[in-house]
């Protein structure tokens, strides 16, 4: 019913910039959230950012200042602009979609895309 689709992930040196997008798909009438998590190896999955349908924002406290993610409601796609990249944010990023209404009225719970490697390496 809903798929969520990264794109924009890859190898990226220290310092460098990536911009990952999402795109949510289905019969989809409205999201409430969007946002981006990520996993290294060894570690849990945590947050990096998410965004509201309202416009409001919270990021992990990691990438506070570096991350800026952005939304198009209409279009259902989230983006997320990566700056002066490090090696600790090396790891698979997955987007996620928070209390979807379907058109047919139903609700899903969440929602998780399949995940897009980043490497930020020298």
């Amino acid at each position: 019913q809903v798929q969520l689709v990264e794109s924009g992930g890859g190898l990226v040196q220290p310092g460098g910039s990536l911009r990952l997008s999402c795109a949510a798909s289905g019969t989809i009438f409205s999201i409430y959230r969007m946002g981006w998590y990520r996993q290294a190896p060894g570690n849990t999955r945590e947050l990096v950012a998410r965004i509201t349908s309202g416009g409001p924002t919270n990021y992990a406290d990691s990438v506070q200042g570096r991350f800026t993610i952005s939304r198009d409601n209409a279009e259902k796609t989230v983006s997320l602009q990566m700056n002066s990249l490090k090696p600790d944010d090396t790891a698979v990023y997955y987007c996620n979609a928070d209390q979807i209404t379907l058109r047919n009225g139903e609700h899903l719970l969440t929602a998780w895309g399949q995940g897009t490697q980043v490497t930020v390496s020298s």
